[in-house]
């Protein structure tokens, strides 16, 4: 094996480093594939294999990622690469996303990376069955383990750090906490008080969906809309899951729904959400699969797509006079709803309902508030496990108005904590740069025109000129500003849900 300096060029070692961390990717997608197999595919007993095999893929991909070859690499062709006009080449900012990847995980022992990756897949299991029988202490001990697992986590990462913000870094690279909770708080004042008089206006907007709703036909639907919006079933699959999510690369995006007798609509728009995340997926660049330039931003990102084809496309009215005879024709029932009467349904508000899944577009914000304030508690220490459940149910009450019944409907509901914390900021971030986005891709195509004539392919290829096709070439705030001409910002959200919702109830 070469040394760094037996190079024949800096061009020779970065292809060195490329190929190396190609390998690390490669193996990361293959865990991927497994974990859609878990949720989607496994048997239930299947539990125990699992955990061991993914332990053992993280074993391997970490080993992989922290070679000290990739180190001595890093070393070698870093200051190399400045441009003489300042201006950022793609081997800069391919160096710069390996070297961060490298320098995290190469400071967490192999050892607890296996060990946390076995936790995680056990704990999914556990958390399943809590849910379902409504037993907070059935999980608790492994939510207070996985917990212990990550601040040592994040001390091995950087000792001298908050740890909370060392694992919201996970998943939000170079985009700052602080920035999100401004804009949290901004949020938090803003919608209580519209949530309020919402209340107080006295308007109730029509509830169409009685009796129950054949699961089959759901699923026929949501492939009908699927088909409308472009989904490319050559690189891409619909299955069902306890917790609708997407898995896959560039080359093969798959996404899940979920099915309630009750109506088709969360259904529906589950399904409309989880084809932005494959559009993001199936949008990056083929020829650098393996590379950082052919990877996702971060989560935020992600979610700002999936959040623009479920709010800003599957909520609207141009949607609806679209697809209405569809609705119509796999459930005749609804013959005479008119377009009117399912954009209101589809935007009601329902501040009474505990389930964040089951939110609507306001109310999922104070939903997601909520969790990052209880994990941050956690991990700072804070917050002890046992006080979570009575904690959760005070902040509903506070926030929304509304106390869970059971801990399945309140601290139980999500997947998330028997995986990982700091998980949950991604969801809003989504939700305010998908308004952002939006309000930038107004300026420039005729948004409601081209959904309503069905034309999603001009939409979906804004999205990948000004988002996908970077990867990660830009840092995540850089990467808002390339695509928005601002940096994140929450005043277009705010604009969006008060003119929308002044106008639905009369406000």
């Amino acid at each position: 094996m070469p040394t760094p300096d037996e190079y024949e060029s800096v061009d020779a070692a970065i292809d060195d480093l490329a190929d190396r961390y190609a390998r690390y990717v490669y193996l990361q997608d293959v865990g991927n594939l497994v974990r859609w197999d878990q949720q989607v595919t496994m048997p239930e007993g299947g539990t125990p294999a699992r955990a061991k095999q993914l332990g053992a893929l993280s074993t391997a991909s970490h080993e992989s990622l922290t070679d000290p070859e990739i180190g001595s690499l890093l070393d070698a062709v870093e200051g190399s690469l400045q441009r003489n006009d300042g201006s950022l080449s793609d081997d800069a900012a391919i160096v710069r996303e390996i070297r961060r990847e490298y320098d995290r995980a190469a400071s967490v022992p192999a050892e607890l990376v296996a060990e946390l990756s076995e936790h995680r897949a056990e704990s999914q299991a556990v958390w399943r069955d809590a849910r379902a029988a409504a037993d907070y202490d059935a999980f608790a001990p492994r939510l207070e383990k996985l917990i212990d697992l990550e601040r040592q986590r994040s001390a091995a990462i950087d000792p001298d750090r908050d740890p909370y913000v060392v694992q919201y870094e996970d998943r939000q690279p170079f985009l700052p906490l602080e920035r999100v909770d401004a804009i949290f708080d901004e949020l938090r004042e803003h919608l209580v008080p519209l949530l309020d008089r919402i209340r107080s206006a006295g308007r109730t907007l029509p509830d169409l969906f009685e009796g129950t709703y054949d699961t089959a036909a759901q699923e026929a639907l949501y492939r009908d809309a699927l088909d409308l919006l472009g989904y490319d079933w050559d690189r891409g699959r619909l299955d069902v899951s306890a917790h609708p999510f997407t898995s896959g690369t560039q080359f093969d995006s798959r996404v899940t729904t979920r099915f309630d007798e009750s109506s088709p609509i969360p259904g529906l728009l589950a399904t409309v959400h989880e084809f932005g995340h494959a559009t993001y997926q199936l949008g990056l660049r083929g020829d650098a699969y393996g590379s950082p330039l052919g990877q996702s931003r971060s989560a935020g990102v992600h979610e700002s797509q999936s959040r623009f084809w479920e709010n800003h496309v599957g909520r609207t009215k141009p949607f609806w006079e679209l697809f209405l005879p569809t609705l119509q024709e796999h459930f005749p029932s609804l013959e005479d709803a008119t377009v009117d009467e399912l954009y209101a349904a589809v935007n009601r508000i329902y501040p009474e309902n505990p389930i964040r899944v089951e939110a609507d577009e306001l109310t999922y914000h104070l939903h997601i508030i909520l969790r990052c304030e209880i994990d941050g508690a956690l991990v700072r220490g804070d917050l002890d496990v046992d006080e979570v459940p009575g904690v959760w149910n005070r902040k509903m009450d506070e926030y929304l108005g509304v106390v869970p019944e059971t801990d399945a409907e309140g601290c139980l509901q999500d997947i998330h904590w028997s995986s990982g914390l700091a998980v949950f900021h991604g969801y809003t971030v989504g939700s305010v740069l998908a308004a952002q986005l939006d309000a930038a891709m107004r300026e420039d195509l005729d948004v409601d025109g081209l959904i309503r004539e069905g034309e999603f392919d001009r939409l979906r290829e804004w999205h990948e000129e000004h988002v996908h096709r970077h990867g990660r070439r830009y840092p995540t705030d850089e990467l808002i500003e390339e695509a928005t001409g601002e940096p994140l910002t929450a005043e277009h959200f705010i604009e969006y849900v008060d003119e929308k919702f002044a106008e639905l109830y009369g406000l």
